[in-house]
């Protein structure tokens, strides 16, 4: 049984601790994920939080501190005793990269264990053809790790990969050679990549990247659980139970994109024919606007006019509807809609679908919060930087949880 600081004291962190040999690195990772969640914290609160006696808190701080993970802060200095001293991540503690793989582009991104970018690259093209892509992303982790010293990039955690879910079905949606887009059906992204680089690679889809930026960078330090709606080139998701992204039995647990809604005719569609990036595009071309994706990229939006008003005013019809069949079915605590735009174009979106929900029949169900991301439009490659750090150095209850299962 797990020695305890106060037996009485209700442990406040759900996910608790032990002091078991077997769970040391369950209690290693959940110490860090204590204060990257809540920043710098004192040796006596993290006692409080998880159940862990003083002396276990203390022998794992002063083996993560020596290891380089974390540092101590400046002492707090009280009227009475010793003075409490703060420890916090070390941002030279630990690397990862990300890649995202986008409809017109692919971006790397390399991190510090705080998920600050370091450094950035940017690839892009008329569609995704793999192997372009893999001779980007080899090409590239050169380039960044290079630019580490040689003990950083022993610090290295791997590579992240945030991509759409069966690619290959976007040929006809983005004017793509069938021939082309095959290689992502037939040939495993994932397994060539790593035979391509020396470090673990992490694969996921792109909008479920994206929701785990928001759970560890974002809106997660505040939030239990949430639902996550990310407006890209298409709409996609994500969901987040008991602080940790939940994937679901293939991996592809909140694909809110592909969830039935009507349209204005009474027929049974997806919300990815509603509320994507591309429907935007398909109207300023109907209105005669000439808008490239240069221009999409910048967060001036003002030359699009009514078009983007009207695009506003249907994304949010729609999602208010999801945003309510998905609360129905969990009683999340808040709604998350972020996405590729501009910040005002985001927050817009945001209030326009709230009052969107407003107008809904909300009988038996409680109403919606819904907040805009705080990641903002990278949020898919810096989710995928954070894959690596999660599997290696922080808490993600779904995976550990399996390993004690298997232990």
């Amino acid at each position: 049984m797990a020695e305890v600081s106060d037996r009485s004291e209700k442990v406040i962190d759900p996910s608790g601790g032990s002091n078991q040999v077997r769970v040391r690195d369950y209690n290693e990772r959940l110490l860090m994920s204590l204060v990257r969640r809540h920043g710098s914290q004192p040796k006596s609160e993290i006692a409080r939080r998880t159940g862990l006696s003083a002396q276990t808190v203390s022998v794992i701080m002063r083996s993560l501190e020596g290891d380089g993970l974390l540092l101590r802060g400046e002492p707090n200095r009280g009227k009475v005793g010793q003075p409490s001293i703060p420890m916090l991540l070390n941002p030279e503690g630990a690397f990862s990269i990300g890649l995202k793989i986008g409809r017109r582009s692919a971006n790397l991104l390399l991190v510090d264990f705080l998920g600050k970018p370091r450094h950035t690259l940017h690839f892009r093209y008329a569609y995704p053809v793999q192997q372009d892509v893999l001779n980007f992303a080899q090409s590239g982790i050169v380039e960044l790790t290079g630019k580490l010293t040689k003990d950083q990039r022993c610090r290295v955690a791997g590579i992240g990969v945030a991509m759409p879910f069966e690619l290959w079905n976007w040929d006809e949606k983005i004017g793509a050679p069938p021939e082309q887009m095959k290689a992502w059906r037939t040939t495993d992204f994932g397994p060539c990549l790593q035979r391509l680089c020396e470090y673990p690679v992490f694969v996921q889809n792109d909008a479920t990247a994206a929701c785990s930026a928001e759970l560890v960078f974002g809106h997660g330090s505040e939030l239990t659980d949430f639902v996550y709606f990310f407006i890209g080139t298409f709409v996609g998701g994500g969901v987040v139970l008991n602080q940790a992204v939940f994937p679901g039995r293939s991996g592809n647990a909140g694909a809110l994109g592909s969830m039935p809604v009507m349209d204005k005719k009474g027929k049974a569609t997806q919300l990815i024919d509603h509320a994507s990036v591309i429907e935007l595009e398909r109207q300023l071309k109907h209105d005669g606007i000439d808008i490239s994706i240069a221009k999409l990229e910048q967060d001036d939006w003002s030359s699009m006019g009514d078009t983007l008003e009207h695009w506003i005013n249907e994304t949010a019809s729609y999602l208010a509807v999801a945003v309510a069949a998905s609360h129905a079915v969990i009683d999340f605590e808040a709604t998350i809609i972020d996405g590729d735009l501009p910040p005002k174009v985001r927050l817009r979106v945001v209030e326009a679908t709230a009052r969107k929900i407003a107008g809904l029949d909300l009988q038996g169900i409680a109403c919606p919060k819904v907040y805009p991301g705080l990641v903002g439009r990278d949020a898919r490659v810096i989710g995928a930087a954070s894959l690596p750090l999660f599997s290696r150095y922080l808490l993600d209850q779904n995976v550990l949880f399996k390993s004690l299962a298997d232990a």
